[in-house]
């Protein structure tokens, strides 16, 4: 089947094609030109002058459509995922909060299942926890906060084969052994729900801890304790150049103006968007899987609104705030949401760019930066088919 998509204002790595074409062979980019000619037998899709992107990588999201990943269970997967790529996301590492390790079995034992299916859009998992600094638990369920353990993690990760991504505190004691464990296994360590300063910061990266989860969320900033002041965790990571973080861009995790100034000090290429989303987002639902969250002016908080607990932000939505409330580039925004989080999941090789050879994960957006029409593996997403 080959299929091309004319008619388009086309991102590439070498920037933007006016008047370009896309053809895609099954599941595959076939060929991104600036020639905008019919290519015979193709099947003709006219983009009508919209942006043709690539598809967004999803890195740290939780559930939507009312479902959460901490179910474990197929069902809750498959709902949750078909929710977010109607809205952009064509690859993604489904995430658990702070979890027992039952939990993360089963969970496991589904994504595992969901990565052998042909083109999946399963990539991996992603731990969020649950070895995590107590004081800065947010919206982490509290009784599954503990320090590192060797006896949980070692046996999980032999016996389990789809852990991608694992965050903890580096200030914990055992963290660093921790660090060094995963990372030998190929897991990508994050720092994440700590109070670390700059050394802890540094020992943790050359532990191997080379990401920041939910960059200025659950970490400190410059602070004081008595008559002296202190770097926070933020400021440690920015001094820390080839570190990575992720952003909660949907304007109220962090504000734009903050969302600006990451961008500005970590660039396109060490800062990725993620949704951080809850089970309530791309959905109607207002509960979620935690009873002690509520959804109030837009994001997921805590009942006693001591912290912010989870987004309901889908891709398209942190694409359209980095554009129109942190106003960057549109280039680079759809770069943070595709090239880099590719990058740093170790995905860049058929993921994250329009190239030749790569998978065919597409969207369209319109001048508002609305979705389209989102193609997966080559396979138009159901329920996005708005450019007919």
């Amino acid at each position: 089947m080959l299929t091309q998509i004319i008619n388009a204002r086309i991102l590439t790595p070498q920037g933007w094609l006016k008047d370009g074409s896309v053809l895609i062979r099954d599941n595959k980019i076939l060929e991104v030109t600036n020639c905008d000619l019919a290519v015979i037998g193709a099947k003709l899709i006219d983009a009508k002058g919209m942006y043709i992107v690539p598809g967004g990588v999803e890195i740290h999201v939780h559930g939507g459509g009312g479902r959460d990943f901490m179910e474990g269970t197929e069902e809750a997967f498959r709902t949750a995922i078909k929710a977010h790529m109607q809205h952009g996301t064509t690859s993604i590492f489904p995430t658990l909060s702070s979890s027992t390790i039952p939990m993360i079995r089963a969970a496991a034992e589904t994504t595992e299942k969901m990565m052998a299916e042909p083109d999946s859009p399963v990539l991996g998992l992603h731990l969020e926890g649950h070895y995590f600094n107590m004081e800065m638990a947010g919206g982490q369920i509290p009784e599954n906060i503990k320090d590192p353990d060797p006896e949980e993690y070692i046996p999980l990760l032999e016996e389990t084969h789809c852990i991608r991504r694992w965050d903890a505190a580096p200030e914990l004691p055992g963290a660093m052994q921790f660090g060094k464990y995963i990372t030998a296994k190929g897991v990508l360590a994050s720092v994440g729900h700590t109070q670390a300063e700059f050394e802890d910061i540094q020992t943790a990266y050359e532990a191997g801890y080379t990401h920041a989860t939910h960059f200025y969320n659950a970490m400190p900033g410059f602070h004081k304790r008595k008559e002296y002041k202190y770097e926070g965790t933020v400021e440690s990571i920015y001094l820390i150049d080839d570190m990575t973080v992720e952003v909660v861009a949907d304007g109220i995790h962090v504000p734009p103006t903050i969302l600006r100034l990451v961008y500005k000090i970590k660039g396109v290429e060490r800062t990725c968007l993620i949704t951080d989303a809850l089970a309530c987002a791309a959905s109607d639902s207002q509960t979620a899987f935690d009873p002690r969250v509520i959804i109030e002016d837009g994001v997921c908080k805590l009942a006693d609104r001591s912290a912010l607990a989870g987004s309901v932000a889908t891709m398209d939505r942190l694409i359209r705030t980095m554009v129109q409330k942190a106003e960057i580039p549109l280039a680079d925004a759809v770069r943070m949401a595709s090239e880099t989080p590719a990058r740093i999941m170790g995905v860049l090789d058929r993921k994250g760019t329009l190239e030749r050879g790569k998978d065919a994960d597409i969207i369209a957006l319109d001048r508002d930066l609305n979705v389209r029409a989102v193609w997966a593996m080559g396979q138009l997403v159901e329920g996005t088919n708005k450019l007919f």
